[in-house]
């Protein structure tokens, strides 16, 4: 089954915000000769951030999403 996720879905910061931060870290000026030292490097990454676990806390406001929500309906039907 489709489901659209748009591009702009909030709870999809966080997700962005940890491959920025792999990125950043670890693979941005990284030598890789090989997929598996790639592999290995994305592997120590994830290890260490497991290793001191920060959770991740939501500051969106639930009604301005839902707000946005509706008028993302509302644009959709006014084009159908």
């Amino acid at each position: 089954m489709f489901h659209y996720t748009p591009k702009s879905a909030s709870w999809l910061n966080a997700v962005e915000g940890f491959f920025a931060k792999l990125s950043k870290r670890r693979l941005k000026r990284g030598v890789f000769r090989s997929l598996v030292d790639l592999q290995a490097a994305i592997k120590r990454f994830l290890a260490e951030t497991n290793d001191n676990p920060k959770p991740f806390i939501w500051t969106a406001d639930p009604d301005k999403i839902i707000t946005a929500v509706r008028r993302g309906y509302q644009a959709l039907d006014s084009i159908h």
